[in-house]
Order: structure tokens, then C-alpha cells, then sequence
């Protein structure tokens, strides 16, 4: 949420394409995956943080054939709770009152290891935020609220699986991710020191070994069904 491609600016993607499916402009979770299923042909590695990666728990329960492999960071597949509820209204009604700077200022500091970014990340992150505007922001508050438990759904993943957490991150504390980690056969669980919520900022390096790992995984399990 709030997010676009320069999230994954300092990411060292494996040798490929890689899609950025930014940014997230529909009002429901499941009109968000269908978008993110016909961007792509055939099977890909699906990778995706806080909001991002719950589009991909919907994408699991409507084309599991699709995804060779799935890296969840910084998320949490629990559904809503009654406090998120009331703050997304909150924050929804700020921004068609044309007051989205409000609520990139209130959401900043929960981006950042202990609630406490330097100047240039503030600075970072505000520029990013106020790219992609109230008409998206709107839709991606809208689709939070769609949001269901998907427990069930990772039980059900048989292919490799990367979950990646901050220490630090205080929207989705690594609790969450030991919950994910455990629902996925055979997940890989890395707790990132010195991290908050925006990983692929705070640890790029790490994201990018994780990646390349779990592509080259993802390819020989493909490799293997394939001559089964």
C-alpha cells in the first residue's frame, strides 16, 4: 500500500523479467489478483510485500497452478481486525477531503525500524506515497477491507516458499510470519535484523539472495513436474 516499482529499486532481481504489477488500483482483493493473473502468461515466481503479498494469498485460492514459487514479506494472513476497520475509514475519509498528506505522515513512521526513519528515508518514502495519489490509495484501503484469513489457503502450497520478516517491523511483527511459515509446507522463515516494514529498502542484499535462491528452487520444482 502506498507503494510502487521503486520499492524494488534497490532489489537485485534474478537474471529475467520481472513484472511490477503497480500500483494496486482496484477496490477488492479478488479484482486485484485476476489483474495480477493476466499480467503475467504461464507460471511465475509470485513476490510480495505487506498489501502485495495479500493480493497473492487470493491469487493462491484461485490459480494455485500458477505460482512456481512465493515470497511473502512483511504481511500478515490474518484477517482484519475491528480497530483496522475504523482506522481504514478514518484514513479513507482524509483522503477524499483531499488530505492524503495526512495520511502518508500518520503510515510513515510504522515504515521504518522503531518508528524512527532518517531524513532521507522520510524523504524517500513521502515521494513515493504521494506518486502514487489519493485515487489508488482509496482502492487499496477499499481492498484491506476484503481481506479474509488465508491460513487455510497456505496449507494448501506445495511449492517453494520464502517468508521474510523484520526484526523491527512494526506493522507486521515477526509473530506473523512465524504463523505463515508454519502453515506452508517446507517455508523457509529469515527474520531480518535491523529491519522494519519496507525490507526491500532496509534490506535489499537479503531480498536479493532470498530471491535468487528461490528462483533457481522454484525452476527445478517446475523441471521436476514437468518430466513426472
Amino acid at each position: 500500500m502506498l507503494c510502487d516499482a521503486r520499492l524494488w529499486h534497490d532489489v537485485d532481481f534474478p537474471e529475467g523479467h520481472a513484472v511490477h504489477h503497480v500500483p494496486l488500483v482496484r477496490p477488492d482483493l479478488g479484482s486485484l489478483a485476476e489483474d495480477v493473473l493476466d499480467s503475467v502468461a504461464g507460471p511465475f515466481v509470485l513476490v510480495g510485500l505487506s498489501l502485495g503479498a495479500i493480493v497473492g494469498f487470493e491469487v493462491l485460492r484461485r490459480a494455485p497452478e500458477r505460482v512456481a514459487g512465493l515470497c511473502l514479506m512483511a504481511t500478515n494472513a490474518g484477517a482484519p481486525r475491528p480497530g483496522q476497520y475504523a482506522a481504514w475509514r478514518e484514513m479513507d475519509e482524509l483522503i477524499a477531503a483531499g488530505r492524503l498528506t495526512d495520511v502518508v505522515e500518520r503510515t510513515l513512521p510504522d515504515m521504518f525500524p522503531d518508528r524512527n526513519p532518517t531524513p532521507a528515508a522520510a524523504r524517500r518514502y513521502r515521494a513515493m506515497a504521494h506518486a502514487v495519489g489519493d485515487r489508488a490509495a482509496r482502492a487499496q484501503l477499499a481492498a484491506q477491507a476484503t481481506r479474509t484469513d488465508a491460513v487455510d489457503v497456505l496449507r494448501t502450497v506445495r511449492r517453494p516458499t520464502v517468508v521474510l520478516a523484520g526484526a523491527r517491523d512494526a506493522l507486521c511483527p515477526p509473530a506473523f510470519h512465524r504463523t505463515i511459515a508454519r502453515a506452508v509446507p517446507g517455508a523457509r522463515l529469515t527474520v531480518l535484523p535491523d529491519s522494519g516494514h519496507l525490507v526491500p529498502w532496509q534490506r535489499p542484499d537479503a531480498v536479493s539472495a532470498a530471491l535468487r535462491d528461490l528462483v533457481t528452487a522454484a525452476a527445478s520444482t517446475t523441471s521436476a513436474d514437468a518430466g513426472s
